[in-house]
């Protein structure tokens, strides 16, 4: 089983969930952390990293030798990552979107494609959790190659926990398609529901069942549970604020470390999840 972890805005307690979840596991888990431009799941499973990869996207070169300077390469790009100045035709590698038209329209063939790195993988591991992760490099724009060279490494004969990045971006819905649920992080505050709200929607346009968790539960206002109550949205947990756990995350502490007993809340979430996933 697939489950992706993900929120409607950051600091909502999504990485909080998806480690202390693949943590409080007995059988084989994967955890991924696919928050490629700011990972921290490493910072709470804490594990030997084995192995490390890079990741590159095909960018165009251009041969001036060959090439006419007509201009149909620029003309062609929508993302402006080329452009003729000075009888010159300058490629820009952080706004290429590697979609091969420029090569592809070229009537001189004056255009190959060469690999650009943009980031790297790694992977590792702790006691029964595989964990592999992606870091997006400084400066660059483009996650989703990142996010899709972590996804490669998915085993679905394990119980597989993805860290999607916030939001309902590109990069967001790269991560949580394909999964067979999505855990979706909340906190009651209007920002909170307001961003629930988007996630929503955007998960029912993909069709991916999902329910929810609300973190620092005793905080804010009851409008989240409306919402949820109004749209029979499941609530799967709920997770009070305290200063012990905002101390324990601070220092990379897993929620579990410091009340064991949320070892069986998480264990029984998995089993709420398998519950929805498996009813007709």
């Amino acid at each position: 089983m697939i489950i992706a972890v993900a929120s409607g805005k950051g600091g909502t307690g999504k990485t909080t969930i998806s480690t202390n979840l693949a943590l409080s596991l007995t059988d084989q888990v994967q955890l991924l952390d696919c928050d490629v431009e700011e990972p921290n799941a490493h910072l709470f499973i804490k594990p030997e990293i084995l192995e490390k990869h890079t990741v590159t996207i095909p960018v165009p070169q251009i041969d001036r030798a060959i090439c006419t300077l007509c201009g149909k390469c620029a003309k062609i790009c929508a993302y402006n990552a080329i452009a003729i100045i000075a009888k010159q035709a300058m490629v820009f590698p952080e706004l290429c979107h590697s979609c091969g038209a420029c090569k592809y329209f070229c009537p001189a063939g004056a255009i190959k494609e060469v690999n650009h790195e943009v980031g790297f993988t790694e992977l590792g591991s702790k006691n029964n959790i595989q964990f592999i992760h992606g870091q997006l490099n400084v400066g660059k724009a483009i996650a989703i190659p990142v996010i899709k060279a972590v996804k490669n490494h998915i085993d679905k004969t394990k119980t597989v926990i993805i860290d999607a990045p916030p939001g309902t971006t590109c990069p967001t819905i790269e991560a949580i398609k394909g999964s067979n649920f999505c855990l979706l992080v909340t906190e009651p505050t209007p920002f909170g529901l307001n961003d629930l709200i988007l996630s929503v929607a955007t998960l029912k346009k993909i069709n991916i069942p999902y329910g929810v968790i609300i973190n620092r539960s005793n905080l804010g206002d009851n409008s989240t549970e409306q919402y949820c109550n109004q749209e029979d949205i499941p609530i799967l947990m709920r997770i009070k604020f305290d200063k012990k756990i905002a101390a324990a995350y601070s220092n990379g502490t897993p929620l579990i470390n410091i009340y064991p007993e949320y070892r069986q809340h998480f264990g029984d979430l998995l089993k709420k999840i398998k519950t929805i996933v498996e009813t007709p």
